[in-house]
C-alpha cells in the first residue's frame, strides 16, 4: 500500500457511530487496497457522549489488504492525545517506530499543520485553502510534495452524515516516509478538522 502515489480514502457512512473506519482504494482500478480503523478505549467512547470528539485521544491503524473481517497487517498508525488548543498527531510505522508528527497551526484560514521528524526538525507543512477542502503538502522550501483533496459526495450525504472522501496524490519520486506521512495527513485532516 505504501508504494503507491495516489489513494482514495473513503470514510464509512454511519449514524451514531462511535469509531470510524476508512477504505483506502486504488483510484485506477477502484479496488480496496487497505483500511484505516479507529481504535479507542471504552472510557473514550463514553466521554464522546458529552465532549467534542476532536478533543479526545484516538488511534487509527492502517491495515494493508484487509480480509473479509477487516483483519490484516498494520503498516502505519497515527495517534492523537487529549487536545484543547493545538492538536498533535504522531505517526508510527509497522514496528511502532516514530516517523514524525503533525502539529496544528495556531491560526490558519482553511486549516493546516506543521510536519516534524522524530527529532523535532520541521520537514514541511500541510496548508489548507480558504474552504478547508483542498490541502497541499509542502516541504520547507515551499515545493509541493502532494495534495489532499476532499471530494463532494452529494447534498444528502454531506448534510446528514460526517462521512468524507479524500483523494491523496503524491508527486513522483516521493520516498517511503513522505508517502506514509501524506497518507497519514489525509486522516489527520479528517480527525483534527472535520470530525464533529
Amino acid at each position: 500500500m505504501l508504494t503507491r502515489n495516489q489513494f482514495i480514502v473513503k470514510e464509512h457512512v454511519g449514524l451514531l457511530k462511535f469509531s470510524d473506519t476508512y477504505d483506502i482504494i486504488d483510484p485506477a482500478t477502484g479496488t480496496l487496497i487497505g483500511q484505516a480503523k479507529e481504535k479507542v478505549a471504552a472510557w473514550v467512547h463514553l466521554l464522546r457522549l458529552v465532549m467534542n470528539k476532536q478533543q479526545l485521544p484516538t488511534t487509527i491503524q492502517f491495515i494493508n489488504q484487509p480480509d473479509d473481517r477487516g483483519a490484516g497487517e498494520v503498516v502505519l498508525s497515527i495517534r492523537r492525545g487529549f487536545t484543547f488548543f493545538r492538536a498533535k498527531v504522531q505517526v508510527f510505522d509497522a514496528n511502532e517506530k516514530s516517523l514524525g508528527y503533525f502539529k496544528a497551526k495556531f491560526l490558519s484560514i482553511g486549516g493546516g499543520f506543521h510536519i516534524y521528524d522524530p527529532s523535532n526538525r520541521k520537514l514541511g507543512e500541510v496548508k489548507g485553502d480558504w474552504k478547508g477542502w483542498n490541502f497541499k503538502l509542502l516541504d520547507t522550501a515551499g515545493l509541493e510534495l502532494g495534495t489532499v483533496t476532499k471530494k463532494w459526495a452529494g447534498l444528502g450525504k454531506e448534510l446528514f452524515t460526517s462521512a468524507d472522501t479524500y483523494v491523496i496524490s503524491l508527486t513522483a519520486g516521493a520516498d517511503g516516509t513522505t508517502r506514509a506521512l501524506l497518507l497519514a495527513a489525509g486522516l489527520a485532516i479528517d480527525t483534527i478538522y472535520k470530525e464533529r
